[in-house]
């Protein structure tokens, strides 16, 4: 249990907790919407900093492609504001609340930053750091400090945002955060091929995103996982899907290319925009291993490889440990479903994803799981000692998060 609970009303306030802690002795586990709250090791804290009264857009420029909001904004709020403007987070960030049964749509935008979150269109848009344009932050030191601004083209000093992107709140609490927006294609369009083997698939995904059919997704559902998408579980088969963006008259063009390379290969199918819409936030979200699913009690792990190498890997856990297994990001991406075991199975994805060059991490199992087993992938040697370094310069009696990403950490 968390002996307290401090929920600040304002950057000053945050600036205070922190140096509460300092003084005290004490450690804080940093919180927002509480959607990845179980994502890391299962450490303990004295007290929960909650970020989550610290929400607002304070700034909004459609036309400069920029918005700034308070840390604790929901990710829900600044989608619909920037779709009222016919824009969006190009990063596409997921939504980690039913894969790990709590709330849907509970994400902030200070979370998807300091989770560095993105969806399927990471292959063509890039993560959130990609995005993350300014930031104003209260180090473990209790200071506040600032880096970037408003612009897409900042040289000043240390590019901190991409330092603090993927950080896990282990660096400093975020308070202001500036991203930049993107046009949203005015209409897409979903192109199926249905039961390849994975292999196939890869060998496909690979052609695709090197032609010029220009697809801002692509993803391969195995028949189990494609049967728990509404928009193509009556296929009964594997399905392979790309995502092409855009104006119509372009996406006839570019789905002609990919017609071509698809022809040799037998059926496919399309999903129309809204289909297409609700089909990709499906892969996304992870639906098919749901809480509340047939997937639900298995272990869920997130491999990140060459997307060459994401058959391989998928093939090898599948085979070995009886894994479920969905393919995002043209292979890259890897999210594998084992059945529930003491040890999630670590050292069997441990060695398969070191074979192929990449890193995993253990996204759902139960708290003594996550206390017993490296969560995020151990770092050799010379990068752990750089990461204690910048920790330390952060944070240097270890307040914030301490050990969720690694232990003593």
């Amino acid at each position: 249990m968390h002996a307290e609970n401090l929920k600040p009303r304002d950057a000053a306030e945050v600036e205070l907790a922190i140096q509460w802690a300092l003084a005290n002795g004490k450690t804080l586990e940093l919180v927002g919407g509480g959607s990845k709250r179980t994502i890391g090791r299962a450490a303990q804290w004295d007290a929960t900093l909650d970020l989550s009264a610290l929400c607002g857009v304070t700034l909004y420029e459609p036309a400069e492609l920029v918005l700034s909001a308070k840390a604790g904004t929901s990710l829900a709020e600044i989608e619909a504001l920037a779709a009222a403007h016919a824009q969006q987070l190009a990063f596409e960030p997921m939504d980690y609340g039913p894969l790990l049964g709590t709330a849907a749509s509970a994400g902030t935008i200070g979370g998807a930053l300091a989770a560095n979150l993105s969806g399927p269109r990471r292959i063509k848009a890039g993560a959130a750091r990609d995005h993350f344009l300014g930031v104003s932050a209260v180090s473990g030191r209790g200071e506040t400090f600032k880096s970037g601004g408003r612009v897409v083209k900042n040289v000043t000093g240390y590019d901190l945002c991409k330092l603090l992107a993927g950080s896990w709140g282990t660096l400093a609490a975020m308070t202001d955060v500036t991203v930049k927006t993107l046009p949203r294609a005015e209409t897409e369009e979903t192109i199926l091929v249905l039961n390849l083997s994975e292999a196939a698939a890869g060998r496909l995904m690979a052609a695709a995103m090197g032609s010029f059919a220009d697809a801002s997704a692509a993803a391969h559902l195995p028949a189990a996982a494609a049967g728990r998408i509404a928009e193509i579980a009556s296929a009964r088969v594997p399905v392979t899907a790309f995502r092409l963006e855009g104006v119509a008259p372009s996406i006839a063009h570019r789905k002609g290319v990919l017609e071509k390379l698809v022809a040799p290969l037998g059926t496919s199918g399309t999903l129309a925009e809204t289909s297409s819409r609700a089909f990709w936030r499906a892969v996304r979200d992870v639906a098919p291993f749901a809480a509340a699913g047939p997937a639900g009690t298995r272990h869920v792990w997130r491999l990140s490889t060459a997307p060459a190498s994401g058959a391989e890997v998928g093939g090898t856990l599948a085979a070995k440990a009886g894994a479920e297994i969905m393919y995002d990001w043209a292979g890259g991406l890897v999210w594998a479903a084992l059945p529930a075991a003491h040890d999630a199975g670590a050292n069997l994805v441990r060695a398969t994803i070191a074979a192929a060059g990449g890193h995993a991490t253990l996204i759902r199992a139960p708290a003594a799981v996550r206390a017993s087993v490296a969560v995020f992938t151990p770092e050799p040697a010379a990068l752990a000692a750089l990461t204690k370094r910048v920790r330390e310069s952060f944070d240097p009696q270890g307040v914030l998060n301490a050990g969720r990403m690694w232990a003593g950490v």
